[in-house]
């Protein structure tokens, strides 16, 4: 595989508002994402994300047994053998974040990775389910309502052009899945996202390049933009970007528009930061056992 490679990241706006239908949210937001990631493989991508759950609104701004009809399995559901066919036909791998159903009623928070010739890698689960108000209306993430916590893992996919990890959105929060998907050697981690000014904008900045770093990879965030209504919860603020090993950003979207954002990483400069750094050799997993055993 080459040293560099280009990365598609795509933000966008919800443009149906929330009390339409599910099927009137999902085959707009299709069509529209289609045509993104056509726009993408023009400006030549090779690896492209999608933002999380990204054929609707971010409905876990409520809660409303409504959006569980959004729920699709994966593999198996029409959303993800649609995306096959997309990638196979451009080439393209594609990170697909939509919402899984398994069996009758189980649900997740769900990233499907399709290599380049359309075949199924497999997917990542988001595994911390946050559940917090934002503001005095009783809006908030309300993602226990949706989503089970993941249970696959923290998996690295051998793509066409990279090994590929996920980490969804809250989940950056938490450093530790970060690291175990560099000891599996991911090179690039994308996490699709969706999240508000005023909560979490202080930290869009900090956290992730402080990932991209400590573990020697490239990290993709992805962003959507604007307000969707009739929550108007906050303001998704966009700024998708690419950043290095070395925490430089390699490029950042606007904060407001619809934008395929386009980046190149370079796999040298990861081996050149990790000859360096050597952050996985000098670790000391044998003292982290109180870790996993002190209580909150």
């Amino acid at each position: 595989m080459a040293d560099n490679v280009v990365i598609g990241l795509i933000q966008a706006s919800n443009d149906v508002e929330g009390n339409q239908p599910v099927e009137v949210h999902k085959q707009k937001a299709i069509e529209k994402h289609i045509k993104l990631v056509r726009e993408a493989k023009a400006k030549g991508a090779q690896i492209i994300c999608l933002q999380e759950i990204f054929y609707g609104p971010y409905f876990c701004s409520e809660q409303n047994t409504k959006w569980y009809d959004a729920a699709e399995e994966i593999p198996n559901g029409p959303t993800t053998k649609l995306f096959q066919e997309v990638a196979k036909e451009l080439g393209v791998v594609i990170v697909l974040p939509i919402y899984e159903r398994e069996g009758i009623a189980t649900y997740y928070n769900t990233a499907a990775v399709i290599d380049a010739d359309g075949t199924y890698l497999g997917k990542y689960r988001k595994q911390h389910i946050p559940h917090v108000g934002v503001g005095n209306d009783g809006h908030g993430f309300w993602e226990k309502f949706y989503f089970k916590p993941g249970n696959l893992g923290y998996q690295v996919f051998d793509t066409a052009f990279a090994k590929v990890g996920v980490y969804i959105c809250y989940d950056r929060h938490f450093p530790e899945g970060a690291r175990i998907l560099g000891l599996k050697g991911a090179e690039i981690v994308f996490n699709p996202s969706a999240t508000v000014a005023g909560l979490s904008e202080y930290l869009w900045k900090l956290e992730q390049p402080a990932h991209a770093v400590a573990n020697g990879y490239y990290l993709g965030a992805i962003n959507r933009v604007g307000y969707e209504g009739p929550w108007n919860m906050g303001e998704f603020y966009g700024q998708s970007y690419l950043v290095d090993p070395r925490g430089n950003f390699v490029v950042m979207g606007s904060r407001d528009k619809d934008e395929v954002i386009i980046g190149e990483m370079n796999k040298k400069m990861i081996r050149e930061v990790r000859d360096l750094w050597q952050f996985y050799r000098d670790r000391r997993p044998e003292t982290y056992q109180e870790m996993t055993e002190l209580l909150p």
